[in-house]
């Protein structure tokens, strides 16, 4: 549906936006960038936010360490090589690769990106010829692409090389990413767990992002099972001291390219991470807006808190003598400024920026050309956040159920749930699904035996009986209540011997690992309830 706003000149007039996409725009350029503007906003933390901002696809963006396979990753998830795409075990990638859609395969350089309009990379040209010259894009017609765009990043170095400059700030441009994509992958290699300082600069550059990030532990197939819960354990160790959150990040482990596994007893187990990481990324495209708006929500908050930092560094400057001492003594206050302000404003201390960077930040800037508080700026994105978003929430789940948007599909995605070799098949209850015989018959004459000792009546036993054994997996009394449900087809609260080996084949399901159908698959119904399972299937359709 269609929301309505008052326009940029305040009048009673109104005009509608009819996506979020536009809503996000025009909240955005009428309501916050004033604020922005006003208090210097885009000099201290993020350059204003463009149209192709709001307007991009999903993009993820991949950081780690040389030769964690980065480059490979991405490979691996279009299953074509890129143009611009380099691997090998030494730093091979030494810049920036944006991978993206286009019909016709080719580079971009840097240079010439950050001046197209329909591109979200306008802003980057702050960095210098420097990055601009290690920046690219890669385009090609691949259907991966089509849903999400991947940001490909230098190998971040370690011990000596470490200290080679790179000509830009490094850690600046990958906050600048950070604040932009949607999820933010760290590789890291189950051979190279340290963190150097390098790499740990890169991930404090992703402060207030944490709910962005997830880990992968790529080539877990080099390790055997019990070198890879010490190399896990390690890992989760060396995060601990870098990202700073109660949560524990997500850590995916698998090998992620097309090559075969060296160590194959934990392959059931990479199969399930790298699904999991699959939906992950799938989702990106649902949540794309959902993103969007919590990222205008964060920067709105920042920008609130920046502009009553500012206002109040300009109140307390005198107004002839002393300024560079005052501005020296409100420098070196600044934490106990911030604390006066979470008092007198009612902000959390989250809200606020990092102060060591702020103070170095404030050297270069003359106090008294600060803007005093002007509180129709600050009520205008109060507003906003009281009672605009609120209707762009509305506006995404209306959105989303007329047209949800396509999750990401091609290249290693294709398939991956679906055949033979899917997620699960022929496991578990798919077990025995293209099979011509019932596969509980395989163990049936066990089941006959345990069966014949319960004193059927008959031929069928009495649900206290078939509890007393049904106890003995040890199995809690709800998983064993779904088991009676389903192995009764006949619904008349006795079991015959076919569905207590029904019953009993569950059991082991559930035993070993696998979740339980709220229905049973038709290639589990006894034989002898076929019929009657077939009759009832026929009335429920009517």
């Amino acid at each position: 549906m269609f929301s309505w706003v008052k326009d940029s000149r305040g009048s009673d007039t109104e005009t509608m936006y009819q996506t979020v996409t536009d809503g996000l725009h025009s909240l955005y350029t009428r309501k916050l960038q004033p604020l922005e503007e006003t208090y210097l906003f885009h000099d201290f933390h993020s350059p204003a936010l463009e149209p192709a901002d709001f307007q991009s696809k999903p993009m993820v963006l991949l950081v780690g360490q040389y030769s964690t396979g980065k480059t490979t990753f991405i490979r691996y998830l279009l299953e074509q090589d890129f143009p611009g795409m380099r691997i090998g075990p030494e730093p091979t990638t030494d810049g920036f690769i944006a991978v993206m859609y286009g019909e016709n395969e080719g580079v971009v350089p840097g240079n010439a990106l950050v001046v197209d309009p329909k591109k979200p990379f306008r802003k980057l040209n702050a960095f210098g010829n420097s990055f601009l010259n290690r920046f690219i894009c890669s385009q090609m017609p691949n259907q991966v692409l089509q849903s999400i765009s991947i940001i490909d990043t230098p190998g971040i170095l370690s011990g000596e090389k470490q200290r080679i400059s790179r000509g830009y700030d490094f850690a600046e441009v990958l906050r600048w990413f950070g604040e932009r994509v949607d999820r933010i992958i760290l590789l890291f290699d189950a051979h190279k767990l340290d963190i150097s300082d390098e790499f740990s600069e890169a991930i404090k550059a992703f402060r207030g992002q944490d709910d962005k990030i997830r880990v992968v532990l790529n080539k877990a197939d080099q390790v055997d099972t019990q070198q890879l819960m010490r190399v896990y354990g390690a890992l989760m160790w060396s995060l601990g001291k870098v990202i700073n959150t109660p949560e524990v990040v997500r850590v995916f482990l698998g090998s992620f390219w097309a090559k075969p596994l060296q160590n194959t007893e934990n392959r059931r187990l990479f199969e399930a991470e790298s699904q999991d990481l699959f939906r992950d990324i799938q989702s990106l495209p649902r949540n794309a807006a959902l993103r969007k708006l919590n990222d205008l929500i964060k920067r709105a908050r920042l920008a609130k808190v920046h502009a009553y930092i500012i206002s109040y560094l300009k109140k307390e400057m005198p107004t002839l003598f002393g300024r560079e001492k005052k501005k020296e003594e409100l420098i070196m206050r600044l934490p106990e400024i911030y604390s006066f302000l979470q008092r007198e404003h009612h902000i959390s201390p989250g809200d606020f920026p990092n102060v060591t960077k702020m103070q170095e930040m404030l050297q270069h800037y003359d106090f008294n050309k600060f803007p005093s508080l002007k509180m129709k700026l600050i009520e205008s994105v109060d507003k906003m956040l009281a009672s605009k978003i609120a209707v762009l929430m509305a506006m995404i789940r209306e959105e989303e159920s007329k047209q949800p948007p396509a999750m990401v599909s091609g290249g290693a995605f294709e398939g991956s749930q679906d055949g033979p070799f899917g997620r699960g098949y022929g496991e578990g209850i798919s077990a025995g699904a293209d099979a011509e015989d019932w596969i509980v018959s395989r163990d049936k004459h066990r089941y006959d035996e345990i069966f014949y000792t319960l004193m059927p009546v008959n031929g069928k036993i009495t649900g206290v009986n078939a509890k007393k054994e049904m106890m003995n997996s040890r199995l809690p009394n709800t998983v064993l209540g779904k088991i009676w449900k389903l192995a009764d087809c006949d619904h008349d609260g006795m079991l015959d011997d076919e569905e207590f080996a029904l019953a009993q084949h569950l059991i082991k399901v559930k035993l070993e690992g696998y979740e339980l159908p709220n229905e049973l698959p038709d290639h589990l119904v006894p034989p002898a309830h076929r019929k009657h399972h077939d009759r009832i299937k026929h009335y429920l359709s009517k």
